[in-house]
């Protein structure tokens, strides 16, 4: 039995990842640790602090099938942390004589904190994968649509005509520039911990840096100019960057549900027998991606507010913050796989009705492209004056039914200054798109299947 419905045999699969449930599972952060701890040894040993035999005896002891998760669990209810046990367990794994140099200078902060580091790293790789994904498949469905144009609406009312390819390309942007925080993010936020009591490393003498700079090479990190037990930012930004990455899913999954209503119909989320049906309603197609996607959002926002308080620690080791950060960023890393998951799914079998995107822009007889017409009037009658003009033509097409071209080429003042095939031609849709072309191109030359 389950609580938490990402961690649930029925509803797993609509809220997180199966990789990185693994990642954040209690065998996969128990090895985190248990790698740190043979990287330490190792560290040390290659410094000559510690015999080289006793090195190679942890090394090959560091294993989560060689502990017993009953021991680590009943320990750790009483100590508060399962390192204690862990380390026990780890020096009677390796020997009698191997065990006197388990942890040797180390304190549970280092290696619970490095371990999640270890964790963090692979979980921002499965993170750039998937989003890599969603880049590239919203490229393309920028790419073919770039011409297709659509009602663009504002405060949810038709306001100027825009293209699909555009929309794709204003929710391709920012995922664009949420690989670009990732990366930039990884310097900050993998990095070794390594401090000892209260951070001075004084139990290692003055080789107490040396052995930080040798743990953090054995382990592909980074070493600190100082420990950061206490100094949790760039957790708390690895926490913020994911948190924007959702709200940018959350944005592309709004439009879609929005696109889906039945009198908009512009879209559809991927066909799949069954998928987003009702136990009462056979016509339903709901979008049921979407609503996963919101869901799992507003918690990793949730989440982020909860790592915000986290970094608010005591001198040299919290009392209590800390432990928020074993709920919360697991629960960040799991919930955003799953929006990732399901808006991937999503984004690589949308269904475009480009046809009902132009039959839609027809809806106000003309007035979606009212500003055109403004502003073709201006030079002729000044900017005002056009306004007020096409303003209460716009009332009579509302009021009438009559298509806005028609009102215009019956009035006087506008019918000395424009012809009526300039205005037809003001009145087209797709006369009126100013640069969204240009700016879906610009877009896609930042894809890096565009710009290769």
């Amino acid at each position: 039995m389950t609580v938490n419905p990402a961690d649930s045999a029925i509803f797993a699969d609509l809220f997180g990842s199966t990789a990185m449930r693994e990642l954040f599972s209690d065998p996969q952060r128990l090895q985190s640790m248990l790698d740190v701890e043979a990287a330490l040894a190792r560290s040390q040993a290659g410094l000559g602090i510690i015999p080289a035999a006793a090195a190679s005896a942890i090394t090959a002891a560091a294993s989560v099938d060689r502990v017993k998760f009953a021991y680590i669990a009943a320990s750790t209810a009483i100590v508060g942390y399962p390192v204690v046990a862990l380390v026990k367990a780890l020096g009677a794994a390796s020997g009698k004589e191997a065990a006197r140099y388990v942890h040797w200078g180390a304190t549970t902060q280092d290696i619970v904190d490095t371990g999640l580091v270890l964790q963090i790293r692979a979980g921002l790789d499965l993170v750039e994968r998937a989003l890599a994904a969603i880049v590239r498949a919203l490229a393309e469905t920028a790419e073919r649509h770039r011409g297709d144009a659509m009602a663009g609406r504002t405060h949810l009312q038709h306001a100027l005509p825009i293209t699909f390819g555009y929309k794709c390309a204003v929710w391709l942007a920012p995922l664009l520039d949420d690989i670009e925080r990732l990366r930039q993010l990884r310097p900050r936020v993998l990095k070794v911990q390594f401090g000892g009591a209260v951070g001075t490393l004084a139990s290692l003498g003055g080789k107490g840096r040396a052995v930080t700079v040798a743990l953090a090479k054995e382990l592909g990190l980074a070493a600190p100019d100082a420990p950061w037990h206490v100094s949790r930012g760039a957790l708390v930004e690895a926490a913020g960057v994911l948190g924007t990455i959702c709200g940018n899913l959350a944005k592309f999954a709004t439009d879609i549900i929005l696109l889906m209503q039945t009198e908009i119909a512009e879209v559809l989320e991927p066909y799949q027998p069954g998928r987003g049906g009702s136990s009462t309603m056979p016509q339903k197609r709901n979008p049921i991606s979407c609503l996963y996607i919101h869901s799992t959002v507003a918690l990793v926002r949730q989440h982020v507010a909860a790592l915000l308080e986290a970094a608010v620690a005591d001198h040299e080791r919290s009392t209590g913050p800390w432990e928020i950060e074993w709920i919360s960023l697991p629960e960040i890393f799991l919930l955003a796989s799953g929006a990732l998951a399901q808006t991937k799914l999503l984004v690589c079998g949308l269904e475009v009705d480009a046809d009902r995107m132009r039959a839609n822009l027809d809806l106000t007889r003309g007035m979606i492209v009212s500003e055109a017409v403004m502003m073709g009037l201006g030079p002729h009658l000044g900017r005002q004056r056009a306004h007020d003009l096409v303003y209460d033509i716009c009332r009579k097409v509302s009021a009438t039914g009559v298509p806005m071209v028609e009102l215009l080429a019956q009035n006087a003042d506008i019918s000395k200054h424009l012809t009526r095939a300039e205005l037809d031609k003001m009145c087209d849709p797709a006369a009126y798109l100013g640069l969204a072309g240009e700016m879906v191109d610009k877009v896609l030359a930042r894809e890096p299947r565009g710009a290769g």
